[in-house]
């Protein structure tokens, strides 16, 4: 059984909202080794509405050994409003995500990669189905307390830290235990 796997960027205070609002200086050769690497694993994507809209705008320019993994690799888009994905190798599926998603799960392959903690992701921990979260902890303050987000903040405040001082955390046990 493949495993899902969600790697999301957090700074500081918890923001995981907009990452490509303050996170994209923190993303050097460095980051990018350790996303092929990850993308290397796994031979899909899963994504919602917003995160397909993003990296279908962003990516299919994008070259180099990242950018090209991201456009090949295949990309399940969960929406119900998206009745179609034009972007390489892109399908929405309908139905109801959890169903959706164990199925896939249950499929012969590589694990399966979701960027970010939004409600495709909050839906899939709901359900017990993700099974490794993976974050990237930046050296800034983004937002407000509680991790809300404050749009007239969109960088970073460099004062804590650089590239180096970045940090990937990797939480796999227990994440489809019914008792936690």
């Amino acid at each position: 059984m493949r495993k899902i796997i969600e790697s999301t960027l957090v700074s500081l205070d918890g923001v995981m909202a907009d990452p490509h609002l303050w996170a994209t200086p923190y993303f050097d050769s460095e980051a990018e080794s350790h996303a092929l690497e990850l993308l290397s694993t796994s031979d899909a994507m899963l994504m919602g509405r917003r995160t397909y809209e993003f990296f279908a705008a962003a990516f299919p320019h994008r070259t180099g050994e990242y950018g090209d993994r991201v456009n090949r690799i295949s990309k399940y888009v969960f929406s119900s409003t998206l009745k179609k994905a034009d972007w390489s190798n892109s399908s929405v599926l309908e139905g109801e995500v959890a169903t959706e998603v164990a199925k896939l799960k249950a499929q012969a392959g590589k694990d399966l990669v979701i960027y970010g903690h939004g409600l495709l992701a909050q839906t899939l921990l709901k359900h017990h189905l993700l099974d490794e979260l993976k974050f990237w902890i930046h050296p800034c303050f983004v937002g407000l307390p509680g991790g809300r987000k404050d749009k007239t903040q969109t960088h970073c405040t460099k004062n804590f830290g650089n590239r180096r001082n970045r940090r990937f955390l990797s939480a796999r046990e227990n994440l489809n235990n019914d008792n936690n």
